[in-house]
């Protein structure tokens, strides 16, 4: 069966931290440029973080930047983002995707082509 699953989440203070981890089956997580989105409640589905194909690219979401680090582990075929310093803005289900492209410090869109649907998401709760 060809899916991706996020795992990880979980209720946090703020000022915490969490790895969200992508584990893909079916496919090959190198074998695409991948992305992190969140969606929160009513609100659009919007994109986090972005890792080029070669994992030599990385975007970020201004309000992530320099506090979420998206990795991936070719071995294990698992997409992660690390998460430093969590705001309560950051409270939102994670889901990762295929992206169109990763490059010039830009990320593509969705990646429709991609075998695997959204995954079921990982919640993410900051508290105060």
């Amino acid at each position: 069966q060809v899916q991706v699953v996020e795992s990880g989440g979980g209720l946090v203070q703020a000022g915490g931290s969490l790895r969200l981890s992508c584990t893909a089956s079916g496919l090959r997580l190198d074998d695409y440029a991948m992305g992190w989105f969140r969606q929160a409640p009513g609100e659009e589905r919007e994109g986090v973080s972005c890792l080029s194909w070669r994992g030599d690219e990385t975007w970020y979401a201004s309000s992530v930047k320099g506090r979420f680090t998206i990795s991936r582990d070719n071995a294990k075929n698992t997409l992660y983002l690390e998460m430093n310093n969590l705001k309560l803005e950051d409270t939102a289900m994670y889901y990762c995707a295929a992206v169109t492209h990763v490059r010039y410090g830009q990320c593509g869109s969705r990646y429709l082509d991609f075998p695997a649907d959204w995954g079921q998401g990982t919640q993410v709760t900051v508290t105060s």
